[in-house]
């Protein structure tokens, strides 16, 4: 393959990052997709459905990509979720940092860039906080204070962390076949649970959870399989293109917000390339805005007063250093990790539902206090 191809392959997979993205934005505005929405929902009314419309993207999500692992075009190996190392303490303490933060800021990484669509102008202020305390997690002072802690705590596994690989070693199948069986049996069971209730198959909730867990999916696809090369004529490796770990990505929404700022501060330096983690983040807003101004429902808003800002302030670089320290967030480890199958994004997961929990519960103190 000449270089020009892969230039040419490069945009290909942008454009197609960029429309899922836009996508994205588009019906989690529209459906009012949120995870702190979702915790909240449960602990002050008892109402599961926004619960159940995440855990339909997660089903889809997790069928999706095991499908395509069963059929060979994907290997979960591949991604930064299924490596050889387990970390734990760093999912642990990021997912609970990131989930009362979330709950802080009025909502996680991808509900900020939809509200920055919709026009609140706290989510700006709190995607560029967020995007400075990211990149200081991923190369400044708070990554090294990372790298000498909660990273140092990790469990190796050679033959990687995501359920097929570990029973491919434990039984002996393929893990091709564990995939189909285990990964699309789990999501199916998932989507089964989510959709087994009236609250659950509303047409907000479908759109939203089969909707945004199929952009995922497809994200997957472009990024593992259409971007894919499997010798790049420049270093004579493997590559997929136009991502920053220089493994396949689907959508995240913490790391990118610090590459985003990255990209936008050094425009004019040509080593800054554009990434599917930029493109992806623009196409979130710009999806919401779109949906925002079709349907009338566009509107600035700001802060309260003084409370309300230093919450929110102090929630974005919770999100910065917990979601970097997690590798992900709602969506990140949410859909995009739990559907590879990793042990770490199982406990990432879990992390941000207690730190959700724990934040509300804080709000709720907040409140009471001020009575």
């Amino acid at each position: 393959m000449q270089e020009i191809d892969i230039q040419a392959l490069g945009r290909t997979v942008l454009w197609a990052t960029f429309a899922l993205a836009v996508i994205f934005g588009a019906i989690a505005q529209r459906t009012h997709f949120c995870t702190m929405g979702a915790v909240s929902d449960i602990m002050t009314m008892g109402d599961w459905s926004r619960m159940r419309m995440w855990v339909t993207a997660m089903g889809v999500a997790m069928v999706g990509f095991n499908a395509m692992v069963a059929l060979g075009w994907l290997d979960a190996g591949k991604t930064v979720y299924a490596g050889p190392r387990f970390i734990w303490l760093s999912a642990l303490v990021g997912g609970a940092m990131f989930g009362f933060g979330m709950v802080l800021a009025s909502g996680c990484g991808s509900k900020t860039l939809v509200r920055i669509g919709g026009g609140n102008l706290k989510s700006l202020v709190v995607f560029f906080v967020l995007g400075i305390a990211a990149f200081a997690t991923l190369r400044g002072i708070t990554a090294v204070l990372r790298v000498a802690t909660v990273d140092a705590v990790a469990i190796e596994i050679p033959g990687g962390q995501d359920l097929p690989s570990l029973l491919a070693v434990a039984t002996g199948m393929a893990k091709q076949t564990l995939a189909g069986i285990v990964g699309v049996g789990l999501g199916a069971a998932l989507l089964a649970w989510a959709l087994s209730r009236q609250e659950g198959r509303s047409a907000d909730n479908l759109l939203g959870g089969l909707g945004l867990g199929a952009v995922v999916a497809l994200l997957w696809w472009v990024s593992g399989r259409l971007g894919h090369v499997a010798e790049d004529p420049n270093t004579l490796q493997e590559a997929f293109v136009a991502t920053n770990s220089q493994r396949m990505e689907s959508l995240t929404f913490v790391a990118p917000m610090a590459y985003t700022i990255d990209w936008l501060i050094f425009f004019s330096d040509k080593s800054k390339l554009l990434t599917i983690a930029i493109v992806s983040t623009v196409g979130v807003v710009v999806g919401s805005w779109l949906y925002a101004i079709a349907t009338r429902s566009f509107r600035w808003e700001g802060f309260r007063g003084v409370q309300d800002t230093a919450n929110h302030l102090l929630g974005a670089v919770l999100m910065g250093i917990g979601g970097v320290t997690a590798m992900g967030c709602t969506i990140g480890q949410g859909l995009s990790g739990l559907s590879t199958l990793s042990l770490t994004s199982f406990v990432a997961v879990a992390a941000i539902i207690a730190g959700a929990v724990a934040g509300l519960r804080f709000q709720f103190w907040q409140v009471e206090r001020s009575a």
